[in-house]
């Protein structure tokens, strides 16, 4: 990407979004696209069209869609894998129609199948079943891995990217308790917990292990991608650290960082979800990419930013 060429980057307020645009920003990029759903409904297929014909991007992040946690997905599984696909669908009929130079799009750790060795290939997608508390999710991820893929082949092309990031977090994250992802929501119940001089309930065992990364972290390797010519596109490209830590150790370590001082009950007749889900991230690592971020310094930087923006309302 040249400094001045026009980037579009879908879901900008969003965790991902905002941390792409804040990077593009950082590195020097002077047209940068971010349209606020007030401006720009990519539910609407003439609204879509519109947009590109007015702005003409040559450059895509596609960091738009509906997302959520466990209870959420649960919740509106129809919303989960109408919205995505709606919102995928019409930006990739666009993508194609204005011919775009590349386009990034970020696809999810459960689009992997429960039964997959770790850390998670990417060899292993559509070998197994699916995780059922997110499956509509996984399954609208699945289907705009295989746009980009058949773009690909059909046109004989290097420009559709499909990144997966494992769980990730940071400023702008959703931190609403019903909607949100797991280590989101543990700080925002810690803190309101230490606020208000209450104990915090907890789903689930404490035993599944997750691994985390920045969005900072994710972003970064997006640019990378987007900046990279000579990479094969045939496969989506896992992101991750390569670190692991389980719920119960995250819950204490969040609940130190807070200084939460209260008691942390578990309800195990609630659902874990997968038990493990860690990247093999080898592969873009051995393009020369690797995170930036410590977990511990990139878990205080989002502490400090959630309890900033609480506080401020």
């Amino acid at each position: 990407m040249k400094k001045k060429d026009t980037i579009l980057v879908l879901g900008s307020t969003g965790l991902i979004g905002s941390s792409i645009k804040k990077k593009l920003l950082e590195t020097g990029y002077e047209n940068i696209l971010t349209p606020a759903r007030s401006d720009l409904d990519l539910e609407d297929i003439i609204a879509v069209d519109s947009y590109f014909k007015n702005h003409n991007p040559k450059y895509l992040f596609n960091a738009a869609g509906k997302v959520g946690g466990i209870l959420e997905n649960k919740t509106f599984p129809f919303d989960f894998i109408n919205k995505n696909l709606l919102i995928q669908n019409n930006v990739f009929q666009m993508a194609e129609k204005y011919n775009l130079n590349r386009v990034i799009f970020f696809g999810s750790s459960c689009m992997y199948p429960l039964s997959s060795p770790q850390p998670m290939s990417v060899d292993n997608i559509l070998k197994g079943e699916l995780e059922s508390t997110s499956l509509g999710y996984a399954m609208a991820k699945l289907s705009g891995l295989f746009f980009c893929t058949y773009y690909n082949k059909q046109h004989k092309k290097n420009k559709y990217a499909v990144l997966i990031p494992n769980s990730t977090f940071g400023p702008n994250d959703n931190f609403d308790n019903n909607s949100s992802h797991v280590l989101s929501a543990l700080i925002a119940k810690f803190y309101k917990a230490k606020k208000n001089s209450e104990d915090v309930f907890l789903w689930g065992s404490g035993k599944p292990m997750r691994e985390f990364i920045y969005s900072n972290d994710v972003a970064d390797a997006s640019i990378f991608i987007a900046n990279s010519y000579d990479i094969d596109l045939t496969s989506p490209i896992n992101i991750g650290t390569g670190n692991e830590i389980s719920i119960y150790d995250l819950s204490q370590l969040i609940a130190k960082l807070i200084n939460f001082e209260g008691k942390i009950h578990w309800d195990d007749s609630k659902p874990d979800g997968a038990m493990r889900k860690l990247l093999d991230s080898s592969p873009i690592r051995s393009m020369g990419w690797k995170p930036n971020y410590s977990f511990n310094e990139a878990l205080k930087n989002t502490i400090e930013w959630y309890i900033y923006d609480y506080e401020k309302k």
